[in-house]
């Protein structure tokens, strides 16, 4: 009898929804990730629980709205520029995978937490390679202000190499370290690219700009990252080949927010990029392949978060669990089946942030074609018919009677996430 399936879910960071050739990128080549969009099932409507990184990541591994396991904003190494503490209540993706017989791994970013007890050894992963952190400041380094994140277990390492080359090593290694082993394996492989700073290696910087002389240079150097990450990419697919572990896993591949326009990145004709709460700042790349089960080239149109991800690789590997979560299993979706997903429901994004925001939340709410959001706290609410305005240049008047009724789903949500603590008690500022 065949064991429950493998489980890889890759995560890359700030990808753009155009950034790929397979999201007709027409500058870019992406063979790997390519390669996985037509094995498997594209989704068309897929989108990050957040337009920036720690909260979406909080929605993955715990099936929730963000806020709701107390991270609206950004885990940061500074008190005054930290937005986000996970929760000690919240019961975490690795944790019920365990329940099932699955060892777990986490090799990349983390970005949940620097130090005990939010790290991902202590919150369910049985193994962790990578990075706590949030974006590196050098990909040869890997520092972080200064600060070493970089750990195997709880033990503080200094790897030599490009991050991208190393969580892929990694991911490498952990993939033949289960080959013998009977029980099924969940990894997580969370890639700190193409996230700045754009710094890809030489060879892969001189390999684009021969192929597009004309390229400007932030498009040049992001490309290059991205090229590099899809290389990286198709070594860890290759990894399972070479090991006999293709046929029995299930490869997940998303990413955690928009492209930001300012770095060079392509959201495809969506309007605006990561740190926004238009299209473009959260809708993304995702496909799923699971040889024998899902249909090669498959679509599915199901509106989807991050947070279904959670359900849906509980029910891939055949577990149950008790506790109330906000994501739905999007298992129907993948085998060309009816959706269960609830096309109805209440869909909300938060950001908090300092900067220029003050440390002020703002957000966007969806049912449906409307979606009410507002782009910084000091911008007022506008409503849209994403059936009919997918660009978001058309708001209709506040009048709509679509509009009062997300702007009351909206007021509570934030009712309800405003008991959930998202500062340790012991930060100062």
């Amino acid at each position: 009898m065949q064991k429950r399936p493998n489980i890889l879910l890759v995560l890359v960071d700030d990808l753009g929804y155009g950034d790929l050739s397979s999201y007709k990128a027409p500058d870019l080549q992406t063979p790997n990730i390519d390669r996985l969009v037509v094995n498997g099932v594209k989704f068309n409507n897929f989108y990050a629980n957040c337009p920036v990184c720690s909260p979406t990541r909080a929605s993955i591994l715990t099936g929730c709205f963000p806020d709701l396991v107390g991270v609206p904003g950004v885990i940061r190494t500074h008190a005054n520029s930290n937005f986000g503490y996970l929760s000690p209540e919240a019961t975490m993706l690795p944790e019920v995978l365990n329940r099932a017989g699955y060892h777990t791994s986490i090799i990349g970013k983390w970005h949940l937490g620097l130090e005990s007890p939010n790290t991902p050894t202590e919150r369910g992963f049985d193994h962790f390679h990578g990075f706590l952190g949030d974006m590196m400041d050098d990909y040869y380094t890997h520092l972080r202000h200064g600060n070493n994140y970089m750990r195997h277990g709880q033990t503080q390492i200094d790897p030599e190499g490009h991050a991208t080359d190393l969580f892929s090593d990694w991911a490498i290694d952990y993939i033949e370290s289960r080959r013998e082993k009977s029980d099924p394996f969940f990894l997580y492989l969370a890639y700190n690219a193409p996230h700045t700073p754009l710094q890809p290696p030489k060879e892969w910087l001189d390999r684009l700009k021969n192929r597009q002389p004309q390229m400007p240079q932030n498009r040049l150097h992001l490309g290059a990252l991205i090229e590099h990450l899809d290389h990286g990419i198709g070594r860890v697919v290759a990894a399972l080949e070479e090991n006999q572990m293709a046929e029995n896993t299930v490869i997940i591949f998303t990413s955690d927010n928009g492209g930001g326009l300012n770095f060079g990145a392509s959201n495809a004709n969506l309007r605006g990029g990561k740190g926004e709460m238009w299209e473009g700042g959260i809708k993304e790349p995702m496909c799923v392949v699971w040889p024998n089960q899902i249909q090669a080239g498959s679509t599915a149109d199901t509106v989807a978060l991050t947070m279904d991800l959670f359900p849906t690789i509980c029910e891939i590997a055949e577990v149950e669990f008790e506790h109330r979560i906000n994501g739905q299993s999007l298992l129907a979706d993948m085998l060309n089946q009816p959706t269960t997903i609830d096309q109805d429901r209440e869909l909300v994004w938060i950001r908090r942030e300092g900067n220029t925001f003050g440390g002020r939340a703002f957000y966007a709410v969806r049912q449906g074609q409307w979606k009410l959001l507002q782009n910084s706290p000091f911008e007022p609410l506008q409503l849209f018919d994403l059936a009919t305005d997918p660009l978001e240049a058309n708001p209709l008047d506040e009048q709509h009677p679509q509009y009062r009724i997300l702007f009351d789903q909206l007021r509570d949500h934030i009712i309800r996430s405003g008991s959930i603590p998202w500062q340790c008690q012991s930060t100062t500022v």
